[in-house]
């Protein structure tokens, strides 16, 4: 390995899906077979600390394949898809120089879609911070829902596709208007650097709803609560970006008095699954996309097939 194909790009094979699909395990025994090593893209496993909420790559797990941008930011840090991007690529490079397969894995659609697509960003958006702080604070004391239809207004098509909650990517996509002049891109037609072979993990609706209840009954009994009162405890702020993640939010409020615990736990399970729709909605538009059901193909007729595919891009 270390060479490219002919025109030049890096060979890149994706395995995005859901949460609670099953990604890490299959992705861990990918790796093994084809001597590649992970680059998550997972906006929550980024944050040092946020461990079982965020259902990490166990340590064990990572020293049998090495993954990289897990655990690489304090969870007080404010962290975009620009910044993702930048280390992305960069570990992708290093990964394929020194003679591994680069394999990326994970569930943030838009973190995958900038790189894989490279996403022109202004230089600003990793170096002057002002502009986002103001149009949090914005956000906060006026309300969420001024600043979305000011992105009605000027990019319809992030407003349609990001989620009234979701207020880091509203915030982006103002971000972007405001310092570019230009909407959100989507299909950016520059060049990509990688030759990717893209695939979508699924599985029947009802058995991912039945995984996600499970994952985050088992999230709770390993103390999902005691690790979010350890960082808040710590100093981190109820309101620092980290905290905005599904499940965290959930267990933020219950802490200042906003719900019972047992209102607590159905709203984290309801959130979940509400994001696992969104994020298979999301794959849906992408043209690339490969799809593989995880209840139709047993473990070995999958690992065969995506490490064909793996094959076949170098």
């Amino acid at each position: 390995m270390g060479a490219r194909d002919r025109e030049g790009l890096t060979p890149l094979l994706v395995l995005a899906g859901p949460t609670a699909v099953g990604k890490t395990d299959l992705s861990i025994a990918l790796a093994k077979r084809i001597n590649a090593e992970i680059i998550s893209a997972d906006s929550v496993q980024i944050y040092r600390g946020l461990n079982i909420g965020s259902a990490k790559v166990p340590l064990m797990q990572r020293q049998e394949v090495r993954h990289h941008l897990i655990d690489v930011v304090e969870p007080a840090q404010s962290f975009s898809v620009a910044d993702y991007q930048i280390l992305a690529s960069s570990a992708i490079e290093d990964v394929w120089r020194r003679g591994h397969f680069p394999l990326l894995v994970g569930g943030t659609g838009l973190w995958i879609r900038a790189l894989t697509q490279s996403y022109p960003f202004p230089k600003e958006a990793t170096q002057e911070r002002n502009l986002r702080e103001h149009l949090e604070r914005m956000g906060e004391h006026y309300g969420w829902e001024g600043l979305r239809r000011q992105l009605r207004l000027v990019d319809p098509e992030s407003w349609e596709h990001i989620h009234a909650n979701d207020h880091r990517r509203m915030i982006r996509a103002l971000e972007v208007f405001l310092t570019t002049h230009r909407r959100l891109p989507r299909n950016t037609g520059r060049p990509s650097r990688y030759q990717t072979r893209y695939w979508v993990l699924t599985r029947p609706l009802w058995e991912l709803q039945e995984r996600i209840q499970q994952r985050v009954e088992a999230m709770l009994a390993e103390g999902f609560e005691e690790e979010v009162r350890e960082l808040l405890r710590q100093g981190l702020s109820p309101k620092a970006q980290s905290m905005g993640s599904i499940g965290y939010r959930d267990m933020v409020d219950w802490f200042w008095g906003k719900c019972t615990r047992r209102e607590r736990d159905t709203l984290i399970i309801k959130h979940t699954r509400a994001y696992a729709k969104r994020q298979l909605t999301w794959w849906r538009s992408e043209p690339e996309a490969r799809w593989l059901d995880l209840s139709v193909w047993s473990s070995d007729e999958i690992l065969s097939r995506l490490e064909l595919s793996a094959r076949e891009l170098i």
